[in-house]
């Protein structure tokens, strides 16, 4: 989660959506390309389904939107007809869990088919084993005292093989052991704290020969939030440029400035594509709304310019 406090987010948030109203206020929107490439729906942890996603991005102003659910390409031709039918650009996206050096990562997947057969197995590798760690989180909250947690979260998965820790982390605050998802986060499901679990995801170069071998590009979701040195980070970019990354994600939902700055440079050392994403998984749970990130930095490519 994003380690900025609520009351900064709430400032940004206010910051950013007043400079795209003034932009289309004076008649200026149309200079601004605005991508959001980076979000959540009910077809894994969002609140919201696949079409209403995709019409409240339009609403927010969004030219193109790419639908990324965790391990998921269920919802890619709702929110792609939904885009439709409201004038918006879409392109298809996913968000694939690795395992890089015992560190969980993400990998955002652009453009690609999403009916290859390599990347719909891969994924359902993924997937096949979220249950049984959902039961194992269950039984590590038990034993601090909070019952029922599987139920409980299973009730929030509209599709059970893609429970994830945040569904967990809706039912601990609806039972009131946190106020929100940012304090269960700070305090459960996480390494070193009650209710996390390890769990053996995709390889870095799986998810990429995956992505690759459907047509796609791929990007590392909101590095920022990795905690990593930053002598391993220079050592997972060039791993990960070695086997054909083309972009990293430097304007995210949970990027300070500070790491926007850092993953911009980045971006330029190592001759990426720079993506943007407000990582939106609904209303009153994320810190941006869809749509309503800062523009990337100047000098850097965009990744959309290469769909």
């Amino acid at each position: 989660m994003d380690k900025a406090s609520p009351a900064r987010g709430a400032i940004r948030r206010l910051c950013y959506h007043a400079w795209f109203t003034i932009l289309r206020c004076l008649g200026l929107s149309s200079a601004v390309f605005n991508c959001d490439l980076h979000c959540h729906s009910t077809c894994s942890d969002g609140l919201l389904a696949p079409a209403d996603v995709a019409a409240r991005a339009a609403a927010n102003g969004v030219d193109l939107l790419a639908l990324s659910d965790h391990d998921s390409l269920d919802g890619l031709l709702a929110a792609r007809s939904a885009a439709a039918a409201a004038g918006m650009g879409f392109v298809n996206g996913v968000e694939i869990s690795i395992e890089w050096q015992a560190l969980q990562i993400h990998i955002l997947g652009y453009a690609f088919d999403s009916s290859h057969q390599a990347l719909n197995a891969g994924l359902e590798s993924i997937r096949a084993g979220r249950v049984d760690r959902a039961q194992q989180m269950s039984s590590e909250l038990e034993k601090v005292g909070i019952a029922g947690a599987f139920d409980g979260a299973m009730r929030y998965a509209a599709n059970p093989s893609l429970i994830s820790r945040a569904h967990f982390g809706r039912f601990l605050v609806e039972t009131g052991v946190a106020k929100d998802l940012r304090s269960v986060f700070e305090s459960y499901l996480v390494p070193g704290r009650p209710g996390y679990v390890d769990h053996r995801w995709a390889t870095l170069a799986d998810s990429l020969a995956w992505v690759h071998a459907a047509g796609g590009l791929v990007a590392v979701a909101h590095p920022g939030r990795y905690k990593l040195s930053r002598a391993e980070m220079r050592r997972f970019l060039a791993e990960y440029k070695d086997l054909g990354g083309e972009a990293i994600e430097v304007v995210s939902g949970s990027h300070t400035q500070e790491h926007v700055d850092t993953f911009g440079r980045y971006a330029r050392e190592y001759g990426f594509l720079a993506s943007r994403g407000s990582d939106f998984h609904g209303p009153g749970e994320s810190y941006f709304d869809l749509g309503q990130l800062a523009a990337l930095p100047d000098g850097l490519k965009p990744i959309w310019k290469a769909f």
